[in-house]
C-alpha cells in the first residue's frame, strides 16, 4: 500500500486497510482567498492504535461513527460519534486509539487565514481541541472528501466546490441557516434566525419555536430534525455553548458568559457547558487564553 497522507506506519502502528484520501492543490482564486483545503480523507478503523502525521496545516478530524481517543504528550481527548477534533499546524505527533471499529473524516486546511478560520470554528491556537460537530458539518465534510477525490481523479484544477463546502461548514458552526444538503426552508430558517438575533440570550421552548414557524409542535420538531439533523432544543444548546466559548475567549467570567447565553445559574451553566464542550468553562477559559 502507498503511503497515507494522514497515518504513519511503523511496527506498532498500522495504516487502516479501508482508506480513501486525496491531496488538493488550490487554484489561484482559492490561494488568493487565504483559506483552502489541501487534503481530505475518510477511513474505517479497526480496533488498534494509529499514529497521525504532524501536518504543517490545520487538521479538522471527526468521528463519524464509533469512538476513539486522541493522545499527545499533554492531553487525551475522547471522541464519540459526532465529535470533532482540531489540531494546530506542526503539532506533536498524535496517537489515535480505537477500542472498537470506528469511521473518521478529516480535512487539512491551509492558507494565511486558516488559523483565524479554524479558531472561528472553535479551535485553540496551541492545543488540540475537541467539540461537538453539527450533523450538517459531518455531512459537508463527507461531501468535501468525495469532491477532493473526484477533482484529483479528473485532474480538474477548480477549487470552487471545495471552497463553498468549507465556508458552509463555518456558516453552519456559526448558527447560520445551513441544512444537511441545502439551505433551510423558510419556516425553519425563521426559527434559527430568531435564535441568532440576540446571540442566544433567549431560551425558546419547543412550543415557542413551533409558533414562530407557524407549524404544529410535532410537525415542526420532525421538520427541524430532518433539515438540521438534530432536535431543535439540542441545537439551541449547542449554539449557546458556542457563543459562550467566544465570550470566555474574550475575557468574560463564567458567570457573565452564562448570563449572556440566558443561563443565570452558574452551576447549571457550568454543568451544561462541560457536558457539551467536554471541559468546564473555567478550564476552557484558562486554556483558550494561554
Amino acid at each position: 500500500m502507498s503511503e497515507s497522507l494522514l497515518f504513519l506506519s511503523n511496527g506498532d502502528h498500522p495504516v487502516p486497510a479501508v482508506l480513501v484520501e486525496s491531496a488538493h492543490t488550490p487554484d489561484s482564486l482559492a490561494s488568493a482567498s487565504g483559506i483552502y483545503i489541501t487534503a481530505s480523507g475518510s477511513a474505517m478503523l479497526q480496533a488498534d492504535s494509529y499514529l497521525l502525521r504532524s501536518f504543517d496545516q490545520w487538521l479538522w478530524l471527526a468521528a463519524e461513527s464509533g469512538s476513539l481517543t486522541m493522545r499527545d504528550d499533554t492531553m487525551e481527548l475522547n471522541l464519540r460519534a459526532g465529535d470533532c477534533c482540531m489540531i494546530p499546524p506542526n503539532h506533536l505527533p498524535v496517537t489515535m486509539v480505537v477500542p472498537q471499529e470506528a469511521r473518521i473524516l478529516w480535512i487539512s486546511v491551509g492558507g494565511t487565514l486558516s488559523g483565524s478560520f479554524l479558531q472561528r470554528m472553535g479551535a485553540l491556537p496551541h492545543h488540540m481541541m475537541k467539540q461537538g460537530a453539527l450533523p450538517s458539518q459531518i455531512n459537508l465534510a463527507s461531501h468535501i472528501v468525495q469532491a477532493t477525490v473526484r477533482i484529483a481523479a479528473s485532474q480538474d484544477a477548480s477549487s470552487a466546490q471545495l471552497q463553498q463546502l468549507l465556508w458552509a461548514m463555518l456558516a453552519s458552526h456559526s448558527g447560520q441557516p445551513v441544512a444537511m444538503d441545502a439551505v433551510l426552508s423558510h419556516e425553519i430558517a425563521k426559527v434559527v434566525d430568531a435564535m441568532r438575533k440576540n446571540q442566544y440570550k433567549d431560551s425558546f421552548s419547543l412550543a415557542e419555536m413551533a409558533a414562530l414557524s407557524r407549524m404544529p409542535v410535532e410537525t415542526f420538531r420532525k421538520r427541524f430534525v430532518s433539515e438540521v439533523g438534530m432536535p431543535p432544543q439540542s441545537y439551541q444548546l449547542y449554539c449557546k455553548m458556542e457563543r459562550a466559548k467566544i465570550l470566555l475567549k474574550d475575557g468574560y467570567s463564567v458567570r457573565q458568559a452564562g448570563v449572556e447565553v440566558g443561563m443565570n445559574d452558574p452551576y447549571h451553566f457550568s454543568k451544561t457547558f462541560k457536558n457539551i464542550v467536554g471541559m468546564s468553562p473555567s478550564a476552557y477559559s484558562k486554556t483558550a487564553t494561554k
